[in-house]
């Protein structure tokens, strides 16, 4: 064991957990590594937490103090974090946002008008693409899953029709890789790696 999240979590409250949908060890779901240490984000009480090799855990930002209950899920870095919230169910489309948050914590809205974001990366241009697990539905639906790259014109499809994708990251030959099938009935050997070929940027 390198560091004990659950009894740092417990020691360590958020401002505003979600009395209703709350998991005292939380549900970890993604994580990077920054100049030799691991950072953490936990969507069930809405945090970011570094993690250096020796064990030792303290936390980046509290999300839920500024933004409240939004699940937070995925984190790139690039300069900064940036974060990407599921948000809560049933789905409402747009809802979902891009947060940078500052190595000493400060945390800004810098990008809004997403859906279930599970998975966030950057281009070696440095463009922003945002994995989308539902859209156009109350709940996690097979097929509606979508890439979305950010550029300073606007969003721009790059994906579409994806099987409940639930990560993403850009391989040596610049496409991207996405696991898809990450749960839904019957999970069991069904989950897959897709390869996304990225267009230019126009």
């Amino acid at each position: 064991m390198i560091a004990n999240l659950s009894a740092f979590q417990m020691a360590h409250p958020v401002a505003h957990p979600n009395a209703d949908d709350f998991e005292p060890d939380g549900t970890w779901y993604s994580m990077v590594s920054v100049r030799g240490s691991l950072y953490a984000v936990e969507p069930n009480h809405g945090e970011i937490d570094k993690i250096t090799p020796t064990g030792q855990i303290t936390r980046v930002a509290d999300i839920s103090a500024s933004q409240g209950h939004i699940v937070p899920t995925a984190v790139a870095y690039y300069g900064n974090f940036y974060v990407g919230n599921l948000n809560t169910f049933p789905i409402v489309d747009g809802s979902s946002k891009i947060l940078k948050i500052t190595p000493s914590g400060q945390v800004q809205t810098v990008a809004t008008g997403f859906t279930t974001v599970l998975g966030v990366a950057f281009d070696h241009e440095g463009y922003m693409y945002v994995l989308e697990n539902t859209t156009g539905n109350l709940f996690p639906t097979p097929f509606t899953g979508k890439i979305l790259r950010v550029t300073d014109e606007g969003v721009q499809e790059i994906a579409s029709g994806l099987f409940l994708p639930t990560a993403m990251t850009f391989g040596p030959d610049g496409d991207l890789y996405v696991s898809s099938v990450g749960f839904g009935p019957p999970p069991i050997g069904l989950g897959e790696i897709d390869r996304v070929t990225v267009p230019p940027v126009n």
